[in-house]
């Protein structure tokens, strides 16, 4: 019983029922959680969720739902980003993970203002896939200085 906790608590072990996450859906993942920080998460933030994703991974509307659902699944039966920001990390170059940054900060930013909580998180996650302070910085600013999706 213990080495099924402690393999929980550091992510070597799959949670009942959940299979190994591929690469949308484990941004998505990052995304919903990055919304659902403010305990809120809007339909502007599904949309831009939404908006993001369909682009990114050039899905029609209707799977860019279905991806959201997922991963809202995802998020809320897991207590852990190790999942999602490994696969990240193995399958997307540097700039692509500035990029899912960006992507970060547009959610944190689609109900118009930034929560404490969103910011935190993203740090930790710029930390977790290997985007530096500067390269967040900038992304940040690339999410600010352009039109939402």
């Amino acid at each position: 019983m213990l080495d099924r906790l402690m393999d929980f608590l550091s992510g070597t072990n799959e949670e009942p029922g959940i299979v190994q996450t591929d690469l949308d859906l484990a941004v998505a993942a990052l995304l919903v959680e990055a919304a659902r920080m403010d305990d809120v998460f809007d339909d502007a933030e599904r949309a831009t969720i939404e908006g993001l994703l369909a682009k990114r991974f050039e899905l029609s509307e209707s799977d860019a739902a279905t991806l959201v659902a997922r991963a809202d699944e995802r998020v809320q039966a897991s207590a852990q980003y190790f999942r999602f920001t490994h696969e990240i990390v193995q399958r997307m170059s540097e700039e692509e993970r500035g990029g899912v940054i960006e992507m970060l900060w547009r959610v944190a930013y689609a109900d118009g203002e930034l929560d404490p909580h969103e910011d935190a998180l993203i740090r930790q996650i710029a930390g977790l896939i290997h985007v530096t302070d500067r390269d967040r910085a900038r992304a940040r600013q690339r999410a600010l200085g352009t039109p939402k999706v």
